[in-house]
């Protein structure tokens, strides 16, 4: 599907405010309500929109460890990755996992309430047997910029 200027703007709207109004957004991108609706409508049904959601500050409900953790499989056969993805995917603990290149194979965004509960949690994850051959933890000490919003404009930029 082409992105015009038009559907770039809602898409940043609405990711920046998901609970914004069919007017309030239709005003915002330059758009009369129903031709606006129609094409967010167009964008949810392409994919390009996979759902709202609320941003939360967990801090405010709880104690939270925030934890980066770098994996290395033992072996690289693709049944090797299956298996660990179908794993982590499983986990609400691992709320990001991104497969990297480089030296490590994954980095996993883990959270859990203090870090004793973390460490009980790596310590199941090797009990698994899932192929983790190392694994190092970082600590997150202090968010400087944590973004919900997408650079759409700079990521598009000639059809912005």
């Amino acid at each position: 599907m082409k992105l015009d200027a038009v559907d770039l703007r809602i898409l940043d709207a609405i990711q920046r405010d998901g609970r914004i109004t069919k007017l309030a957004l239709a005003e915002k991108v330059g758009l009369s309500p129903t031709p606006c609706w129609m094409r967010l409508q167009k964008l949810e049904k392409a994919g390009i929109v996979s759902g709202y959601h609320a941003h939360l500050n967990l801090r405010k409900i709880a104690p939270v460890a925030t934890v980066l953790m770098e994996v290395t499989l033992a072996n690289h056969r693709q049944a090797d990755f299956d298996r660990f993805e179908r794993v982590i995917s499983a986990l609400d603990e691992v709320v990001a996992c991104w497969s990297v290149g480089g030296g490590v194979d994954y980095v996993l965004k883990v959270m859990t309430p203090d870090i004793d509960t973390y460490q009980r949690f790596v310590d199941g994850l090797l009990d698994r047997e899932i192929g983790i051959e190392r694994y190092f933890t970082y600590i997150v000490t202090k968010t400087i910029k944590e973004e919900v919003a997408q650079p759409l404009a700079g990521l598009l930029p000639d059809q912005a």
